[in-house]
């Protein structure tokens, strides 16, 4: 017989509360040394650009010499946030950050109540690097086709130069490994979306997101500036860790 256990959620269990002090304090240090030190570019993550191309965008002054990725940013781009922008980009700016912050305590306070702290920091620190390297390969595969597209002599758009050059930054990819963790072993609980009158169950609500981000990333949208694969990297490392974790640990059922 399988044993049910209920664990009651801390409102701010330790590895929720030092991830969000972290990212809070990241995100200061961004807002107001970023303009000084560029320390956004910095922390973000770069595309890994294939060197014929790199050398074609230097060549024509899209990009400097200094661009590129570092593999520490693997892991610091999932603690900085957007941090600055055009005067009607000022709320995205902050919603960015708030969303991402929002979603980590409400769901992450849960996994870690259930897992404890160290399993959930390498659940959540892994979440991030799937993301990461999944959005790296997509990313890397794009500017060869973009490359490919350029040698042929075919004019480039250029946003979709720029989304294809554009780096990431942001929790999302984590988060949503988390998002994706909490709708595998509770898939029924009930959520309450904003705007929506009724609720929805968990799997239903993680199962939406996950679409509009296969959506998103396949399809393309003007303007969107979304890194949906680094999303989707990160709900899939999650859905991976959870089932091989949840396979060894059939005597409990949350």
């Amino acid at each position: 017989m399988s044993e049910v256990r209920y664990v009651r959620p801390q409102t701010f269990p330790p590895v929720i509360k030092n991830l969000l002090i972290i990212n809070v304090l990241v995100w200061l240090a961004q807002l107001f040394y970023d303009k000084k030190y560029a320390l956004t570019d910095k922390l973000s993550l770069q595309p890994i650009l294939p060197r014929q191309l790199k050398q074609v965008l230097v060549d024509n002054h899209v990009i400097t010499t200094d661009y590129g990725f570092n593999p520490y940013q693997i892991i610091t781009h999932m603690f900085a946030h957007a941090s600055y922008g055009p005067p009607p980009d000022y709320d995205i700016i902050f919603y960015h950050i708030l969303f991402n912050m929002f979603a980590l305590w409400m769901f992450g306070r849960v996994l870690e109540s259930v897992w404890g702290a160290k399993r959930f920091l390498l659940f959540y620190l892994a979440c991030g690097v799937g993301a990461a390297l999944f959005h790296l390969l997509i990313q890397y595969f794009r500017c060869e086709m973009l490359l490919h597209h350029i040698e042929a002599g075919a004019v480039i758009d250029p946003e979709q130069l720029s989304g294809a050059i554009a780096s990431a930054v942001g929790a999302s990819g984590a988060i949503m490994g988390v998002l994706a963790g909490f709708a595998f072993l509770f898939p029924n609980t009930e959520l309450f979306i904003m705007f929506l009158p009724i609720p929805i169950k968990a799997k239903w609500a993680v199962g939406a997101l996950i679409l509009f981000d296969l959506l998103g990333g396949t399809i393309g949208v003007a303007g969107d500036n979304i890194a949906h694969f680094a999303h989707l990297g990160g709900a899939l490392t999650g859905l991976i860790i959870v089932y091989i974790w949840n396979k060894t640990n059939r005597k409990t059922l949350y």
